[in-house]
């Protein structure tokens, strides 16, 4: 399943710095747009995965995953 996130991108004194507005603490910066947005990418994904490995261990062995649509 893909899912979209809004990456909010500015230059500021030379430097590229952008957040992603969906999932907080997911921000970067970088000398470049492109670097910025390859930074983003794999910081949210990084995050993402944190996510889920912390929340499938505090939920234990029976709990259940159900997918939802926004």
């Amino acid at each position: 399943m893909k899912n979209q996130f809004t990456a909010v991108i500015r230059q500021d004194e030379g430097w590229w710095i952008g957040w992603i507005e969906e999932v907080s603490g997911v921000n970067c910066q970088a000398k470049t747009r492109a670097g910025l947005l390859r930074s983003l990418r794999a910081t949210l994904k990084e995050a993402l995965e944190l996510n889920r490995r912390e929340a499938r261990a505090l939920a234990g062995d029976s709990a259940e995953e159900e997918p939802l649509l926004v």
